[in-house]
């Protein structure tokens, strides 16, 4: 009998899959490969090392948390993530993976992990923690030189953002198509947005998901986080050429910070006692 994920991979005709794991820094890695190559049952591998690749792609100078033979982990797929790629070329599936060691043991140190020991604990209070992550960023111009400065984009007036525009729904509508696209593919991805506004800076914009199960949140977070879903818009659609880009940058991210710092906002939570 073919398991939940070779039945969905018939089922909407996927012909390449994408097999992920959410790092530290939360970016997605894995590897992309022929839905037919997909062996669900072996498992596949990635090196145990890319938990400790920072954002930037460098290594820590202390490395203890990692095995000095630079070994491999099997990655094991979680059959209730799988999603089809709406951006995509071709019919594509993702599939996010827990992380063991050849044992058999967990890796600790994967975020999966991590995280679901700390609902073990929630648990054993006998509360149930709810949370609803807020993803901010930034619309840039696009850019291709490093050695210039990052600068607000044009919006469809016509003119750059000189000032403050918090919760304007102006400001908002200045990028509609791309929003536009990017709301598609959530939708497509099961990522439930609450809402979208516009921050304090200029096009700083926030996007509120709805309040959840936090693996079922963080799930959402790595399967396509919205600045993820804006660049694919304009791969997917190159007849449709927007005038800005995403970035994870600090409020004040156009006053010469170093693009290496992130904004990252942490989750509203609240918690329930089970009954």
């Amino acid at each position: 009998m073919a398991s939940t994920i070779q039945q969905f991979l018939r089922e909407h005709g996927i012909s390449e899959v994408e097999a992920i794991i959410p790092d530290m820094a939360g970016v997605a890695r894995g590897k992309l490969m022929p839905a037919e190559k997909f062996a669900e049952e072996e498992g596949m591998r990635l090196p145990e090392a890319i938990f400790l690749q920072t954002v930037t792609g460098d290594y820590p100078d202390d490395q203890s948390a990692m095995n000095p033979s630079d070994i491999d982990i099997v990655l094991k797929a979680d059959p209730k993530t799988v999603r089809v790629v709406p951006w995509a070329a071709e019919p594509t599936a993702q599939v996010i993976h827990d992380c063991f060691y050849g044992d058999g043991r967990p890796v600790t140190m994967a975020p999966r992990h991590v995280l679901r020991r700390v609902l073990e604990l929630y648990e054993a209070q006998g509360w149930e923690p709810v949370v609803a992550p807020e993803l901010e960023f930034f619309l840039v111009e696009p850019n291709v030189d490093s050695d210039y400065p990052l600068k607000p984009p044009v919006g469809r007036s016509g003119r750059p953002e000189i000032g403050r525009q918090a919760y304007s729904i102006a400001a908002v509508n200045e990028f509609d198509p791309l929003f536009d696209d990017m709301y598609s593919f959530c939708e497509a991805q099961d990522i439930e947005i609450d809402t979208l506004i516009h921050e304090a800076g200029a096009a700083q914009m926030e996007i509120n998901l709805l309040h959840g199960y936090p693996m079922s949140l963080a799930d959402q977070r790595s399967r396509a986080a919205p600045c993820t879903c804006i660049r694919a818009s304009s791969t997917r659609r190159p007849a449709r050429t927007y005038s800005a880009m995403p970035t994870a940058l600090p409020r004040h991210c156009f006053s010469g910070i170093s693009p290496d710092c992130r904004n990252i906002s942490p989750a509203r939570c609240r918690c329930s006692r089970r009954t």
